[in-house]
């Protein structure tokens, strides 16, 4: 018992003291459960569409009405299928020409600008932007023409590696702010992405973590701000935080589709600089096939080349662990060899000591006989009185001799008998009795050491619980079947398959019983993390 209140004790310590190595730990767990569930988020993400595409087929439909859908179609392709969404702002071009409308032209005209810069068309981009008469553009279409400029200056900057192309984008970005609502989601992530770029470390910093607070993953702008702490952190060649956030910023593109995404790769670079190439090669397979599916063509140019690298260090960490697969199954080959031998060395002699056995109990047969025998020679003997003397003592010597060791060796056979006893031996295996007392025992053990350490706990439980939902033990216990559970949780003990092992409960009783109590909390939500701060330690 005290080896286990030890052992709790250790966990208790360890759960208190590790919190944000599980914190990051918990990201690239959840990281790895959304990267096997891509196939599911593609699914979803179709099926939106598929929805949206029906309304189409509705008859009637007026031609801003018909605009208004392909615009849909194209925001959900937009970052996600780039060629399907070219066709639907193709189609709302036409819709504008036919119409008259230079509003709804120009904006569809911007929007086929910035796919057209994403597939690397960049004189065709270029040449939609530069056509586009920035003075009589309407002020509902500045922010997504100087977006779309600032993007377009981005990626052919990257394409060609013209720093004159990042100046231009910076000063889109300066426009872009000027025209954007101060108060949306978009002009604080520009503005903090303008202090990044413009040296404000600090209130870069300041500002993304707390844009990070205030969205969730069903926020697609949560990948971007993500990434951009990703960014500043490997600038700062600080590699435990940005593998941290381009984790975040992947799982936030992966649960909303966005193939046109950054985190994959720079996550995977990061991973290989930390010596993880199994998963930098998952997640720079991963964003090549993402470029190639939405057809951004220079993410694809720059994953291809970081690919043979990665490639390469995945094939010989692969040939590496088939050489020591080979070896491990060479050893194991000849240590299956050493067993098979030692098996049958031992059923050998097992045969010739059941062989020694039989042979000594025939023994002991015979020298029953010769007792037996001598005992009756000693009754017809009629020596003289000093030879019955001298005989009749050395006689009674030898068989006190005889006996002690006859005793001696009856012992030993009935160690061993009683060691061969095996239907006793089965009959009191299956017995649970012993079992059944010793659990018993060691539940009243583990109440009274738990209530020597929190005394209060009884009390100070129920006060987190509704009045008329309280929990006390009956007569005779110290603690009942619930309150035993939140005793371990208390402890620290939070896996409920722990604590049904300890319990000897199933897994699904303890799922109940927590979930049961858990409902008759005054706070549902936070009851647990309230329970793992009942009481304190007491101490001499």
């Amino acid at each position: 018992m005290k080896n286990l209140l030890l052992s709790a004790f250790l966990l208790l310590s360890a759960t208190l003291f590790a919190v944000p190595v599980q914190n990051v730990d918990s990201i690239y767990a959840r990281l790895d459960k959304v990267m096997e569930n891509r196939t599911l988020y593609m699914t979803n993400k179709e099926e939106k569409i598929q929805a949206i595409k029906q309304l189409l087929n509705i008859g009637n439909l007026s031609s801003e009405q018909a605009y208004d859908i392909n615009l849909k179609l194209c925001y959900e392709y937009k970052k996600y299928k780039s060629d399907s969404a070219v066709f639907y702002v193709l189609k709302n071009i036409e819709i504008a020409k036919q119409l008259g409308d230079p509003y709804l032209r120009n904006k569809a005209e911007i929007e086929l600008a910035w796919l057209y810069s994403t597939e690397g068309l960049y004189i065709e981009s270029k040449e939609l932007l530069d056509n586009i008469n920035r003075a009589s553009l309407s002020p509902k279409l500045l922010p997504g023409y100087y977006e779309c400029y600032n993007e377009f200056c981005s990626h052919y900057g990257q394409s060609n590696g013209n720093s004159v192309y990042y100046t231009k984008s910076d000063h889109y970005r300066d426009s872009l702010l000027m025209v954007l609502n101060p108060g949306s989601l978009k002009f604080q992530i520009a503005q903090a992405e303008n202090m990044l770029y413009k040296g404000k470390r600090k209130e870069a910093e300041k500002a993304l973590l707390a844009l990070l607070e205030k969205t969730t993953d069903k926020n697609p702008e949560r990948a971007v701000i993500a990434y951009l702490l990703g960014r500043m952190y490997l600038n700062e060649g600080n590699s435990e935080l940005q593998k941290k956030y381009f984790a975040i910023s992947a799982i936030t593109d992966m649960e909303n589709s966005i193939k046109d995404n950054a985190s994959m790769q720079s996550l995977a670079l990061t991973f290989y600089k930390n010596g993880d190439v199994d998963r930098a090669f998952r997640f720079i397979e991963a964003a090549i096939n993402d470029a190639l599916f939405c057809n951004v063509r220079y993410r694809t140019i720059e994953g291809s080349s970081f690919y043979p690298i990665i490639n390469a260090s995945f094939q010989e960490k692969e040939n590496r662990q088939k050489v020591e697969l080979r070896l491990y199954l060479t050893l194991i080959s000849i240590l299956s060899l050493f067993l098979i031998a030692g098996i049958i060395y031992t059923y050998k002699q097992m045969k010739r000591i059941s062989k020694i056995r039989k042979e000594l109990f025939r023994t002991n047969e015979q020298l029953s006989k010769l007792n037996t025998e001598l005992q009756q020679t000693n009754g017809s003997l009629s020596e003289a009185n000093h030879i019955k003397e001298e005989y009749i003592a050395h006689f009674f010597d030898l068989c006190s001799t005889y006996i002690d060791k006859l005793e001696n060796y009856r012992k030993s056979l009935h160690k061993k008998a009683t060691n061969s006893q095996l239907d006793e031996l089965f009959k009191t295996l299956k017995s649970t009795s012993i079992v059944e007392t010793e659990l018993e025992e060691l539940y009243k053990s583990f109440d009274t050491i738990f209530l020597n350490l929190y005394p209060s706990f009884v009390r100070d439980f129920n006060v987190l619980l509704i009045p008329q939902e309280q929990i006390n033990p009956r007569h005779g216990e110290l603690l009942n079947t619930e309150l035993r559970i939140f005793a371990l949780i208390r402890l620290g003990i939070t896996d409920s398959v722990k604590i049904a092992s300890f319990l000897r409960y199933s897994l699904r009783t303890v799922y109940n019983y927590r979930t049961k109590v858990r409902n008759k909390a005054i706070s549902r939500d936070s009851f647990e993390e309230m329970v793992k701060e009942i009481g304190t330690l007491k101490r001499d």
